[in-house]
């Protein structure tokens, strides 16, 4: 078989882009949904109804095909295999590319040997690719060795990284694929530098070490920011951190990215904090705010006893709320018992003049690092006025409560307040508080000798809207009474497509938001997921979002907004279905944030850079097209002024 890869891959034309997905902007008019049949086949995909889908796979026309197939890579269901794995040899590449996408999100093992077989007989590049990765997401360990012995062509290059990548989350034995993905790193196409870099820094329990060499370089030297970026990852995964300190500080001073800075703070944790404790120092002034924080929270991990009174000047001396704030935890962790109760007032006076409630949630996190303040930290949740200060107060109590050097005196005192979290009826506080129950850590299976206040929490919540925190309650009792988990409840099908919405839409519609930081403009993906954007597009036409906040913002990943509550808890009274199109998560993709396949509703995120983990679990349902700059300004707390159309 490998031959014939090769002998193949010689055979096709160079191609430059064979892993892009249709992600250019399209051109004006009306979208593809005015097509009766197509409204049909994405019905009948929202509805999840494998059947009645079945049939267009063998309709005459390429594009009802084609359609077809891609909806199966949302509804995922793999008594669909069988049916699918003959278009791999339609004639239309177009179909076939869209089938071998449809079996990779299935992700069956079964469909490997015929992905395989239709890899080595394509022709035309960009299916091939599709062939490759979707390979990949469906590989055996025999599958996974091909793929990482193939010699691939410059054009398949990208692919056959991508498809390793994608092996990665099959665990499997990894020997040959980190060999392979080390002489990808140094090829001269970004697009596999890019996929080999972010299997060796996001495979679990992948070591680099034995290609740290390639690593350093890239690290160092990349023409591109994203693949600086993904290989910096890969700095804290190894076992053989001799110099690492050394390109971790080069990259922390030198990097003209910011992003690549937050990445290259994250592999600080691996190493001696005498190595990189100028580095981490320095870090605290960076010019990006996301940086800072990030090595507030490496120094709240590591920084000795003897940095207390350094990091509380720090501290007091910090403009950004988030780093200070950050700086106050790790100021009070590292101090000494007798100086605990100074730093502690300091925080508490902070809290009380502090008008920003996102900046008194990150204080009670603060005064999480000495157990003695539980008591005002109790008192705090329970009557916080602001939902984002009463879900931080109750996990900053269960960290406390986590802690090595827990008093467990007041462990009794903490099982009450877990179960009056429980009893509060507020979706965040019996959310966090039964995730807490679990923790074997926490030794709390015998602490309630009756249980009922968990059935009771349980049967008070409104499905789909709470289905966060009922998975979480139904974890805790399976848990507790010592079952296997049960099934994840089906979410309701109660909010169809608004065909008269997306019909309304052209297919490259625009939507404004007008943020406390500036403007970004989406592109609306109507084509490719048109049950989201039509959700979207509802509740902007609501005001829903007009005076909503940034709930969340982590360094170099995501800008999470859209929540009712602004904690992130809060939900609508229904959920619409995911929708997976052919697409990938680069800079400024936004996706609907969801606690599972199914369960969307109003909350979504925009993306830092590329997050290749993402793909084909979060519906892709808009870009950034102008206002990328805001964007990486965002922080917690910034308010989505208004949300508009651009008509």
């Amino acid at each position: 078989m490998k031959k014939q890869l090769r002998n193949a891959a010689a055979l096709l034309l160079l191609a430059a882009a064979c892993r892009q997905p249709a992600q250019q902007s399209a051109t004006r008019g009306v979208n593809k949904f005015s097509d009766a049949t197509l409204r049909k086949i994405y019905t009948l995909q929202d509805e999840r109804k494998t059947q009645d889908l079945l049939a267009f796979l063998e309709r005459p026309e390429t594009m009802y095909r084609r359609e077809a197939a891609l909806a199966f890579g949302s509804i995922q269901d793999s008594t669909a295999i069988s049916a699918l794995t003959p278009l791999l040899q339609d004639r239309e590449a177009e179909v076939r590319k869209a089938t071998a996408y449809a079996l990779g999100q299935i992700g069956n093992a079964s469909a490997e040997p015929a992905l395989m077989e239709a890899y080595g007989r394509e022709q035309h590049v960009p299916t091939r690719a599709e062939m490759l990765e979707a390979w990949g997401k469906c590989a055996t360990q025999n599958g996974l060795d091909m793929i990482s012995r193939y010699t691939a062509q410059p054009e398949m290059q990208a692919a056959q990284a991508w498809a390793i990548y994608r092996a990665g989350q099959r665990k499997l034995n990894y020997a040959g694929a980190i060999t392979k993905a080390a002489e990808l790193l140094t090829s001269g196409q970004e697009e596999a530098r890019l996929g080999a870099a972010h299997f060796l820094g996001r495979t679990a329990k992948v070591d680099p070490s034995p290609v740290k060499a390639q690593v350093f370089k890239v690290v160092q030297q990349d023409p591109s920011a994203n693949v600086r970026m993904a290989a910096a990852l890969a700095l804290g995964k190894m076992t053989d951190t001799v110099g690492v300190a050394s390109v971790i500080n080069q990259v922390l001073g030198k990097d003209a990215d910011y992003r690549v800075r937050i990445n290259a703070v994250r592999p600080l944790y691996q190493v001696p904090y005498a190595a990189v404790q100028t580095a981490a120092w320095n870090a605290l002034s960076d010019k990006h705010p996301l940086v800072a924080l990030s090595a507030a929270e490496y120094l709240t991990a590591k920084a000795p006893a003897t940095e207390a009174s350094r990091l509380l000047e720090a501290a007091n001396q910090q403009q950004n709320w988030r780093v200070r704030a950050t700086l106050f935890g790790a100021a009070l962790a590292s101090s000494p018992a007798e100086q605990k109760q100074r730093v502690s007032h300091q925080i508490q006076q902070r809290f009380a003049s502090a008008k920003n409630p996102y900046e008194k949630a990150a204080l009670l996190t603060a005064l999480s690092k000495d157990q003695n303040q539980y008591s005002f930290i109790e008192q705090q949740t329970f009557k916080a006025t602001h939902p984002a200060i009463s879900t931080l107060g109750i996990e900053a109590m269960a960290a406390m409560r986590g802690q090595k050097n827990f008093d467990a005196s007041a462990a009794p005192v903490f099982s009450l307040i877990f179960q009056k979290a429980i009893q509060s009826s507020d979706v965040a506080l019996v959310g966090i508080a039964a995730g807490a129950l679990r923790n074997p850590d926490l030794n709390l299976k015998n602490a309630y000798a009756d249980r009922s206040f968990l059935t009771q929490a349980r049967d008070k919540l409104t499905l789909p809207r709470d289905m966060e925190t009922y998975l979480e309650l139904q974890k805790t009792l399976d848990y507790l009474e010592g079952k296997t988990s049960a099934p994840t409840p089906a979410t309701p099908f109660s909010h169809p497509i608004n065909w008269a919405t997306v019909n309304k839409l052209q297919k490259n519609q625009k939507a404004r938001l007008r943020t406390s930081k500036g403007d970004i403009t989406f592109e609306l993906l109507v084509e490719d997921a048109p049950g989201s954007v039509a959700n979207f597009v509802e509740l902007l036409e609501q005001g829903f979002y007009n005076g909503k906040n940034y709930h969340r913002v982590v360094p170099n990943f995501v800008a999470q907004g859209g929540c009712p509550r602004g904690d992130g808890w809060g939900s609508t009274d229904y959920a619409i279905r995911s929708e997976f199109a052919d697409l990938n998560y680069l800079e400024g993709y936004v996706g609907m944030a969801s606690a599972g396949k199914d369960t969307e509703s109003c909350q979504w995120f925009i993306t830092h850079s590329p997050t290749p983990h993402l793909d084909g679990r979060y519906t892709i349902f808009a870009r950034v097209v102008k206002g990328m700059d805001v964007v990486h300004q965002l922080n917690i707390g910034d308010m989505i002024e208004k949300v508009e159309l651009v008509r």
